[in-house]
């Protein structure tokens, strides 16, 4: 009988991986994502990818306001990619952050236009609460029935922001003036009542220093609190919650009650604070990429922080390089695309090496 060859390699899984050097990976793997975009844009399109390159900053950060416009919508991100971070720690697939977003913006929406004559404490006051009531609701709903009856939450949260959507669209058209509009406009656009304050005469940074607070908080909450931990454990193992005395239909439904409620807080500052008015794309596809800026943070509510920026940044740099090069905004998605592939492929390369079968060998003559 014929020996059975060995493989050439074995993936083998990192014992530690200091941060030092998970960064220095991260780093050199941005560079040559980097590197292959360039190469792509001198085969696609013969420009210089220098100049590309240039656009790209120039259309996120290249003015004062650019910049505080990106930022801006980074933490609209950031916020909404909050709404998911802990449901993903306890392995609740919430992919339903679109329609609570949806469902937060409509509720502030709704007290802005009824609320018009109320003194403006009390409608400052009453707008984000009503956002954020609204999420919960909307959070709490598949909860309930994942905690009692086992359902399946992808899929329940899923089909929520088809609901959420036809209900905006419906008050839209019940709102709407003059009948036959396509949207209500901005609201209270005569006194701006219920809008976002400004903070130094700049309408962008309230919903920036909102959003980092909640950063830090959630940070707190995760990994401080009693709370926090059992959301860790029951996302480790129901049975050891279970075991360990812990609530587990407590904890998802509580859970998902504060992310929903963080996706209201979104939808408060999407209609009070960034459009000032109310439509079914007012989330923009926000919920879904809130999935990939809480993956590729980690679930760290300061990684995710950089992942926001990076994709937000991406996204105005592709509006300039359209302008500048009278090319198709879809040519810096393919850039983000190249990027993140080079960012998610280095992962492996933290946690897991190859050893190969040579030096396998040499290492059993050794020994």
């Amino acid at each position: 009988m014929s020996a059975v060859k060995e493989p050439l390699f074995h993936v083998v899984k990192r014992d530690n991986s200091s941060f030092l050097r998970g960064m220095l990976v991260r780093l050199a793997a941005i560079v040559l994502g980097l590197i292959v975009c360039a190469v792509i844009i001198v085969l696609l399109t013969g420009m210089n990818p220098l100049n590309v390159y240039a656009a790209l900053w120039d259309g996120a950060v290249g003015t004062s306001r650019r910049m505080w416009i990106t930022l801006r919508d980074s933490a609209i991100l950031l916020c909404i990619g909050f709404a998911v971070m802990p449901a993903f720690r306890m392995r609740f697939w919430n992919t339903g952050a679109e329609g609570q977003v949806l469902v937060g913006s409509l509720a502030t929406a709704a007290v802005m236009i009824y609320g018009v004559n109320l003194p403006p404490w009390l409608l400052y006051t009453l707008c984000p609460l009503a956002g954020i009531a609204a999420g919960i609701l909307w959070g709490i709903v598949p909860a309930f029935f994942k905690a009692h009856w086992n359902t399946n939450e992808t899929l329940f949260t899923l089909m929520l922001n088809y609901i959420a959507t036809q209900l905006v669209a419906y008050c839209i058209i019940f709102w709407e003036k003059p009948k036959g509009s396509n949207s209500v406009g901005l609201i209270n656009m005569k006194g701006k009542i219920g809008w976002l304050p400004k903070v130094w005469n700049n309408d962008y940074i309230l919903p920036i220093i909102i959003v980092v607070v909640m950063a830090v908080v959630l940070f707190i909450y995760m990994r401080y609190t009693k709370q926090g931990y059992e959301v860790s454990v029951v996302g480790e193992s129901e049975n050891t919650a279970h075991y360990a005395g812990i609530n587990v239909r407590k904890v998802i439904i509580r859970t998902m009650a504060i992310c929903g409620g963080i996706a209201g807080v979104a939808g408060y500052l999407l209609t009070a604070g960034v459009g000032h008015t109310i439509s079914t794309g007012l989330a923009g596809g926000r919920g879904f990429t809130a999935i990939v800026v809480a993956w590729l943070g980690k679930l760290n509510p300061f990684a995710m922080m950089l992942v926001a920026f990076f994709l937000v940044f991406m996204q105005k740099g592709s509006i300039e390089i359209a302008s500048q090069f009278n090319l198709n905004e879809n040519a810096s998605e393919i850039l983000t695309g190249v990027l993140l592939f080079f960012i998610l492929g280095c992962e492996f390369f933290i946690n897991y090496r190859l050893e190969f079968r040579k030096a396998e060998k040499e290492e059993a003559i050794k020994a």
